[in-house]
């Protein structure tokens, strides 16, 4: 299975219990919105049992306030249906504070890591099991 748009693409890896995302740009509401029900779609087949997410941040430029909330109440149903980790790929301070607001709001910072490349965060997968 493989989601995309412009602001997003979202694959979920059903055999090795990862979903793979890369955010783009500017977030405005109407985008998380869009990329939270495209998101439980996606990882549907994968929320019976433990799994773990890798999100490439790189290019994510910004959001607006809304956006915080709808991903945060996104990352508490992650968290509701058997998300463990979540690997998140970000070098940008701006977008990195609205991040940890999101985990906030979600109750996800426990299982929430963030590394800034895209090779860290894929050993830290690997070092709790993951095969990527």
């Amino acid at each position: 299975m493989n989601s995309w748009s412009m602001e997003y693409t979202i694959e979920a890896d059903v055999d090795n219990c990862i979903v793979y995302e890369k955010i783009y740009g500017v977030w405005r509401e109407e985008t998380a919105r869009s990329y939270s029900e495209d998101f439980k779609q996606e990882v549907e087949p994968l929320i019976k049992k433990p799994w773990a997410k890798l999100v490439d941040l790189s290019n994510w430029k910004t959001a607006s306030h809304e956006v915080v909330q709808i991903i945060g109440d996104q990352l508490a149903w992650c968290r509701e249906h058997n998300m463990v980790v979540s690997i998140s790929i970000i070098d940008n301070p701006v977008t990195y504070g609205q991040l940890m607001r999101m985990f906030a709001k979600g109750k996800t910072k426990k299982m929430s890591q963030t590394f800034r490349t895209i090779e860290e965060g894929r050993k830290a997968l690997r070092q709790l099991g993951y095969k990527l």
